[in-house]
């Protein structure tokens, strides 16, 4: 039997063989690309679609936080990072705000930078 879609399929495996490090920074690139997704629909007044990625970005978010491992000190000021990033994408939700979601944008891939470098510096990537 042919895959239905080849890429889907991909993607799949992609996910299935990811290392812990790889899936952060897929959910990192993930957050970031809803993110653009929102400002451009906030772009095109297409409301409902900011508001479904905005919602996904903030579920990524929320994921982030849940999955802190609270015994390393530096968890706390990521999760400062985090109920912050996720009130500015409450408040762009509220008010369908583009210079809002370009400022989450900019933490954002801050930091997937960071984990970047932190993939590189510990051989993880």
């Amino acid at each position: 039997m042919p895959v239905q879609n080849p890429y889907a399929e991909y993607q799949r495996n992609k996910i299935l063989t990811a290392s812990p490090a790889e899936l952060t920074l897929m959910l990192y690139e993930g957050a970031i690309k809803f993110c653009n997704i929102a400002i451009m629909a906030i772009d095109q007044n297409d409301i409902q679609k900011a508001h479904t990625n905005i919602m996904k970005t903030q579920r990524i978010i929320e994921e982030f936080r849940n999955t802190l491992d609270r015994k390393y000190p530096v968890a706390e000021e990521f999760d400062k990072i985090y109920v912050y990033v996720l009130r500015r994408l409450f408040d762009a939700n509220i008010k369908k705000d583009r210079e809002i979601l370009e400022e989450v944008n900019g933490h954002l891939r801050s930091l997937r930078d960071t984990w970047k470098e932190v993939m590189k510096r510990c051989n993880m990537a």
